[in-house]
């Protein structure tokens, strides 16, 4: 008897388990000692057992499907208790009642050791002022000097300070009168577009919202107490409206992305607008970061999102591939084998054709839908090598998928096994992953196939481990059935192991629903979505989000677009592989 089915016997109640069990075998010494150990756990709170000592020639077959049933049960009441105390923390914070205790952090060991100067290793002093820009120059006099002192020389005291006031500007235009009647008059800066708030003050209003997260009613009260004289409204505008430019900069973003990546990180995450449950997904690598909030997060917005702007169907060979892999019925089939090359415009013609040709189930317009979605993907430039490197989130499961191997591990590192035995096992077997972790990374500097073919017989060696708990060989059988994503890296060794850099990337959204809650206006969450991608992309490419700003709003031009940067890296990139 495996967990799985010690667990459909658990769930049938606490008689059914005793008595199929009493069937096994009622001559086993240990029986009934494991049988009331049972009674006990399901009559009372507990959720925690010390088992007896089982001698080896008394753990026949009832005994170890007993066991199987109490690890399940004590699995399950864990997970109850776990969840209990949750929901019993957040009564008693919003209560203000009992809340969990502050534990100070541990004191690090203080360095005291100095040197034969008295001073401790690392502190020698640096100029951190030597290549400053000086703005004021002011000359300091002694209170008193005296009659006979002649001047010696200066010690200079340089002082970092910012100034953070209004500035206002009026624009004196001058109008002449032309013989024909007509009048001539000046212009203001194109960047200003009519409107009477200047460059510097759009870039600290778009700066401080979208880059320090400082909400909009916060931002209202700090220009009003500067002494700006702005509404609300105004603000809103600043922060959203006439922003195509930098829209259509982010799409270009993704299309350079995507056409010239190997692989992108993946991951998506709670964004809630106006007031009902929402996902916003992440899509980057080294060289960008891009985020589209939605209303969905199943695989058909993934492939929708990957299509960029493109609003296209196309049944081609791929497609019609994915649709035989995900089951689509053969009658089904048969018309999209027929329909090869078809290419429909949009979402309206589409599911006319589905129509049309009776396709009307939900799970096979599924189906359908996300093999000509992934035709158009491939149609319009993707490569179908590009690697999707994911958490296991199976929406992501498209293309060439692979697996963040933090994640994989996490499945192993929540159990929680019974037995003293199996808690050695489960503690061996984490300790020889992170060791095959390490060989993976050495692997990834210089890949072999004599290294590929060792690390692929010490994957299935680990994973085949047979240890003393079920719930332990079932998570390693799961992990096993994923090799070919966990081991991608041998064939892709420029794909990272972990997904890290998504979890990083996408916590901006976390932190702005703690401290927003959500967006209520449809140009807020495009404008969200378009500056984040805009200012992790400027991080990896190595502008700062200022000097990007202070370009785009006052319209310099010294700074490239960013897909142009993008591009080039990929470029010098390919250049530097050539060459070796």
């Amino acid at each position: 008897m495996d967990s799985q089915q010690a667990q459909k016997l658990y769930d049938s109640g606490k008689e059914p388990v005793v008595a199929k069990l009493l069937e096994y075998d009622k001559k086993s010494t240990q029986l009934e000692e494991m049988l009331a150990l049972l009674e006990k756990s399901l009559s009372t709170k507990s959720y925690e057992l010390t088992l007896p000592e089982i001698p080896d020639e008394d753990m026949n077959p009832t005994v170890a499907a007993l066991l199987n049933v109490i690890e399940a049960q004590q699995a399950t009441m864990q997970k109850m208790y776990e969840g209990n105390q949750l929901a019993k923390d957040e009564i008693a914070r919003l209560k203000k009642q009992n809340q969990k205790p502050k534990i100070k952090p541990k004191n690090r060991k203080k360095n005291n050791s100095t040197d034969k100067n008295g001073k401790r290793p690392g502190s020698k002093k640096i100029s951190k002022t030597k290549d400053l820009e000086i703005d004021e120059t002011n000359i300091i006099e002694p209170d008193v000097i005296p009659l006979d002192a002649t001047f010696h020389s200066y010690r200079d005291f340089v002082v970092q300070d910012i100034i953070l006031k209004k500035y206002n500007i009026k624009y004196r235009i001058k109008r002449y009168l032309a013989p024909d009647g007509s009048i001539i008059q000046g212009k203001v800066p194109a960047y200003l577009q009519g409107k009477h708030f200047g460059g510097d003050l759009i870039c600290f209003c778009i700066y401080q919202h979208h880059h320090c997260g400082v909400t909009q009613p916060l931002l209202l009260e700090q220009l009003l107490e500067i002494g700006i004289q702005i509404s609300s409204g105004h603000l809103s505008n600043i922060l959203t409206e006439n922003k195509k430019k930098y829209h259509e900069e982010k799409q270009r973003i993704l299309n350079i992305g995507l056409k010239f990546s190997s692989y992108i990180n993946v991951d998506d995450t709670g964004a809630r607008h106006n007031g009902k449950n929402g996902y916003c997904t992440y899509l980057g690598n080294e060289e960008f970061s891009w985020f589209e909030s939605t209303d969905s997060k199943s695989r058909i917005n993934i492939l929708t999102i990957l299509r960029c702007e493109h609003t296209d169907y196309h049944i081609n060979s791929q497609a019609i591939a994915y649709m035989k892999e995900g089951g689509l019925p053969k009658s089904k089939l048969e018309i999209m084998t027929a329909s090869k090359g078809l290419l429909l415009i949009d979402d309206k013609s589409w599911f006319k054709f589905l129509e049309k040709n009776n396709i009307e189930k939900p799970r096979h317009v599924k189906i359908a839908t996300e093999g000509a979605l992934l035709g158009s993907i491939v149609t319009h430039g993707i490569s179908n090598r590009l690697v999707l490197l994911s958490d296991d989130a199976r929406q992501f499961a498209i293309l060439i998928h692979a697996l963040c191997w933090i994640h994989a591990e996490r499945l192993l590192a929540k159990l929680s096994p019974l037995t003293d035995e199996a808690k050695a096992d489960l503690k061996n077997v984490r300790s020889r992953i992170w060791k095959f972790y390490d060989k993976l990374k050495t692997y990834k500097g210089n890949p072999t196939p004599e290294a590929k073919a060792q690390l692929e017989a010490e994957f299935d060696e680990i994973f085949t481990t047979q240890t003393a708990s079920p719930m332990v060989n079932d998570a390693l059988k799961r992990l096993h059935k994923n090799k070919a994503e966990l081991l991608l890296v041998l064939d892709r060794p420029e794909i990272p192991l972990h997904n890290n850099s998504a979890e990083n990337a996408i916590r901006e959204y976390v932190k702005k629903r703690k401290i927003s809650g959500s967006t209520r206006s449809e140009k807020g969450r495009k404008c969200r979505d378009t500056f984040t991608t805009l200012k992790q992309t400027c991080r990896k490419q190595g502008i700062t989000f200022w000097r990007f700003l202070n370009d785009r709003v006052f319209q310099l031009l010294s700074i490239p677009d960013l897909s142009v940067l993008i591009q080039q890296k990929f470029d010098d990139q390919s250049a530097e592989a050539e060459n070796i």
